[in-house]
């Protein structure tokens, strides 16, 4: 694993804006940068990464079932116990998950190990699936980067496949809070792929979903009925929103499914570890009020059960915050996770988002920031295979 400087292309934000990329800058700052890119070797790739990736989803699946079913679990999580009976029918029923990213420490010398499983809303699929592979084809052509180069990254294809075995046919609302780039870019890219497996789609804003009493459901500003829905939206904020109480009642199927509000909470990182401890991929981890979090000792990152883009995370070394990320996050309580500085390239930090589709691990992203803490303003930059 490498990070190589290379040329950016003089036309990439043009090439951006034919593709619908508007938030590859956010507040003046470069989001997208490709003045550098991360290279590895396929070994790396496919048993460092690809493999790992698998057997942690693998575990992940596992846990779920175990939890939904242990009231001691669920409670620790700060799951709402009017929504367990909507988790287990969800997860009796099968529910499709469309996909998830794993965040991952990972320098090419040692395992792999997972940081926190972005389950339920993880953003930056399409700068992932679409942008960084146009970016891999035109560097080719341009001999920016070696005409050998290769890449990780089958997630459009898997996307639409995954649709597909949902329901070619079907119709599915995609909903989310449009008012964001980040979020209206991603949902319309999810959207098109939806459409290509042969899915009717319409896109609305979350706050324009609505409920008839009679005979009882969501639906849409047409009082259409929303049968199937994707959601960029928390699972934990929809269970204090308005109609959260509404959820158990409504026939309604939703993608990301109600099971995964357990596999999105990073309280699955000390279940895990209580369930495959020492796991070559796993990090040491404890609820915080779990006497066993002094096994860690004086060095240890403390992240909430529900935040998001790193808010309210702080890495400890030897008792004295070494970084912290303000937030709004850390009421529903705190895990403590064994500390494992991330590679440091001349002073930059990368995270490893290793994608799943349909369970399947089919591509990477990778975020970096001058700060160990990846963060909602942290840089996008693309990777090859060399």
């Amino acid at each position: 694993m490498q990070r190589i400087t290379c040329l950016e292309r003089d036309d990439w934000r043009e090439t951006a804006a034919q593709c619908g990329f508007v938030f590859h800058t956010i507040d003046g700052e470069r989001y997208w940068d490709e003045r550098a890119y991360y290279g590895f070797t396929l070994d790396e790739i496919e048993r460092g990464i690809e493999t790992p990736t698998g057997e942690i989803d693998a575990m992940c699946l596992e846990l779920a079932g175990r939890v939904i079913g242990d009231e001691h679990s669920l409670r620790r999580l700060k799951i709402p116990e009017a929504f367990w009976g909507l988790i287990a029918e969800s997860w009796e029923r099968d529910d499709h998950s469309l996909y998830g990213r794993l965040d991952l420490k990972f320098d090419g010398k040692g395992p792999a190990k997972l940081l926190e499983y972005n389950a339920d809303t993880p953003t930056s699929i399409f700068e992932a699936a679409v942008f960084q592979w146009t970016w891999l084809e035109q560097a080719i052509e341009r001999r920016m980067i070696p005409s050998r180069a290769d890449q990780f990254n089958s997630i459009h294809e898997r996307l639409i496949a995954a649709w597909r075995e949902i329901g070619a046919g079907r119709h599915v609302h995609l909903t989310g809070i449009t008012a964001n780039e980040e979020d209206a870019g991603t949902l319309a890219y999810l959207e098109d792929t939806a459409r290509q497996a042969g899915l009717s789609t319409r896109l609305l804003d979350i706050e324009e979903i609505g409920w008839l009493d009679e005979p009882g459901g969501f639906v849409d500003l047409d009082d259409a009925d929303i049968t199937l829905a994707f959601k960029l939206y928390p699972w934990e904020w929809m269970f204090h929103d308005a109609f959260g109480a509404k959820l158990k009642d409504a026939p309604t199927r939703w993608i990301e499914p109600p099971w995964k509000a357990v596999l999105s909470n990073k309280g699955i990182l000390p279940l895990l570890w209580e369930m495959f401890p020492n796991h070559p991929n796993l990090l040491p981890a404890f609820f915080e009020d779990d006497p066993r979090a002094a096994e860690l000792g004086s060095s240890y990152v403390r992240k909430p059960l529900l935040s998001r883009e790193g808010a309210n995370v702080t890495l400890v070394s030897g008792g004295m915050p070494l970084d912290e990320q303000a937030g709004p996050y850390g009421a529903e309580g705190f895990v403590r996770q064994a500390l494992s500085s991330l590679p440091n390239f001349s002073g930059f930090y990368p995270v490893i988002g290793s994608w799943l589709v349909n369970h399947e691990p089919c591509g990477l992203s990778i975020r970096e920031d001058e700060s160990p803490i990846t963060g909602n303003r942290s840089r996008f930059l693309p990777h090859a295979i060399l």
